[in-house]
């Protein structure tokens, strides 16, 4: 049974207000009028439509917004942000046609969805592009189904509104049992021009950033600490010219964290009835953020990440990276529960409720306590220290974790434009990350995820290629293997070959990495059934690989799904 139209709307008190929108900003020292809360409170977006069959229009077009107490522009895809829920089936060509009403040049890729190139929608690789007043007509087969979203591949209109869900039905009976079934987009919004906060990071990296080390912090650090060492500690990070709290590029100092559409004034809200199972199918749909996603007092069993089904997990919380997707089975009793989302530097959070009468409230949780890096983040493996127990299981073949070849740091990573290079990556797919280790619930972590079904390919990569993730902070500078994407050459994949991708990630921060055309198999040790993901994230100072089989002809794109990071930590993939 799905039902994405039964909820209502649910104004919560000031002080939540506050807390949801403003909490960072609080926490930062903000000034927040109460005629601004009192506007936000007032807002009310514009409902998500549901279109389901084989023929869509989709219009994009500038829609006035509010979700801050403050007018704005966002670019809308039929007036609403985030744009229809978009229902296919699998086996069905489906048949799209985009009309651009902005005033430039717009694209609509379709994230994770296994297509032919000249579909995918990335310009100047697909194709040129969709211009002011024009109409493309998109046109593929549905090989697959699950959870996946859509969004623009043009300049920056990702974090203006342009996104939306995409879900595909499948054609055999699904492998677990649900009543019902329910979106939740989480994405970032801000008041200001994109433009504009790329121009203050370039500027000043750390400009959203007001969580820096202070004086206070430091007779803190000397009273737990002592003062020997924790001079040692400031005199490191300061040689390195890095900080422990360097978690986020833009933080609630700006943003205002939405679930579908909604922002925490308002919440959405999800109703049930007693006995039922509910289907919440997370969507990381943000520019820029990643969230930590539960609800207190209620388990979730992880059914399918990236779309793609999984054997089942049960766990209390997990970390959502920029673009990915989780499908999890919650079974709530007669009571209401919040659904908390809080950003990774734990700045402000989406929330919305599951409840069976609209009238009951959740309390929303308290933050976490802000995140602090640690030497595992910088990718230095210290002495005593205890690595991930799978780090110790490294070998070769469809069996095994990845591979055993050395890291090696190309001349090109060696220069003004990278100010890191981590000096003994490891695998940890069972680290949580950093602000969720030993925080007392049971996280998901990707050493969890293992394939409902058998691995399809069992051959041994043919060959590797190794991608350092690299960056200069400072200058805010983002590349792979020392080079930006406009002065990198292509890779190229040999149609039909199996490799494996290996990821070294030379900076502290996570960055989402997403191939597009083809699956990637993430290693985590069992070879026999390999998680297929879109999107993999690759924690700061850390190592993880992936196995793909180049079966898709052409061009496509390959990068870091964090918007601000893109322009320089992306390359062309070539399969001929």
């Amino acid at each position: 049974m799905t039902n994405n139209d039964d909820f209502t709307s649910i104004n919560l008190p000031r002080r939540r207000f506050v807390k949801g929108v403003a909490a960072g900003g609080a926490l930062l020292g903000l000034e927040l009028s109460p005629a601004r809360l009192l506007a936000a409170i007032n807002t009310s977006p514009a409902r998500q439509q549901a279109l389901s069959g084989r023929k869509f229009h989709l219009t994009l077009a500038p829609q006035a917004v509010n979700f801050t107490g403050h007018p704005a522009t966002a670019t809308a895809i039929n007036g609403t942000v985030p744009g229809p829920i978009l229902r296919f089936r699998e086996g069905d060509t489906v048949a799209i046609d985009v009309t651009n009403k902005l005033a430039e040049s717009t694209s609509l890729h379709w994230h994770g969805i296994i297509l032919p190139a000249p579909m995918d929608g990335v310009p100047d690789i697909s194709y040129k592009g969709i211009d002011p007043g024009e109409t493309f007509h998109y046109q593929f087969q549905l090989k697959q189904s699950g959870t996946y979203w859509y969004h623009s591949h043009s300049g920056f209109q990702e974090q203006t509104g342009h996104y939306g869900p995409l879900i595909v039905e499948p054609k055999e009976p699904e492998p677990f049992a649900y009543d019902r079934d329910y979106v939740v987009m989480l994405s970032d919004w801000s008041d200001e021009d994109p433009v504009t906060i790329y121009a203050k990071l370039k500027k000043m990296s750390d400009y959203y950033n007001f969580a820096e080390r202070t004086v206070f912090d430091l007779e803190n650090d000397i009273k737990q600490q002592g003062l020997t060492a924790t001079w040692r500690k400031r005199a490191m990070w300061n040689r390195m010219r890095m900080s422990d709290r360097d978690l986020s590029d833009v933080t609630g100092y700006t943003y205002t964290f939405l679930m579908n559409g909604i922002p925490p004034a308002q919440s959405w809200t999800g109703l049930f009835k007693r006995g039922e199972k509910v289907r919440l199918r997370v969507i990381n749909g943000s520019a820029m953020t990643f969230f930590d996603f539960r609800i207190p007092g209620l388990s979730m069993t992880v059914v399918a990440a990236d779309g793609q089904n999984i054997e089942p997990v049960t766990v209390d919380e997990f970390r959502i990276g920029v673009a990915e997707t989780y499908d999890v089975i919650v079974e709530p009793q007669e009571q209401p529960y919040t659904l908390f989302a809080q950003a990774l530097d734990r700045t402000g959070y989406a929330c919305g409720a599951l409840t069976p009468d609209p009238s009951l409230k959740a309390e929303i949780p308290d933050f976490d306590p802000y995140p602090i890096l640690t030497h595992q983040d910088m990718g230095m493996a210290m002495p005593g220290h205890k690595m991930s127990a799978m780090s110790h299981n490294i070998k070769r073949g469809p069996a095994g974790l990845g591979s055993d070849t050395p890291v090696i740091h190309a001349m090109s990573e060696y220069g003004p434009q990278v100010d890191a290079r981590a000096k003994n990556p490891q695998y940890r797919l069972d680290d949580p990350g950093a602000g969720l280790r030993n925080n007392g619930r049971r996280i998901l972590t990707y050493a969890d995820l293992r394939n409902l079904y058998p691995t399809s390919d069992t051959r041994e990569p043919g060959r590797e290629i190794q991608l350092h993730l690299t960056g200069n902070m400072a200058r805010y500078m983002w590349s792979i293997n020392g080079i930006k994407y406009a002065d990198a050459e292509p890779l190229h994949f040999k149609y039909g070959e199996r490799l494996r991708i290996t990821f070294i990630n030379d900076t502290m921060m996570n960055h989402p990495m997403h191939l597009h055309g083809m699956w990637s198999e993430l290693e985590t040790g069992d070879g026999r059934r390999m998680p297929q993901k879109h999107t993999v994230t690759v924690q700061p100072g850390a190592r993880i690989s992936y196995l793909v089989t180049a079966d898709a002809m052409g061009g496509w794109a390959f990068h870091c799904h964090l918007l601000y990071h893109m322009l320089g930590m992306f390359r062309k993939v070539i399969v001929a």
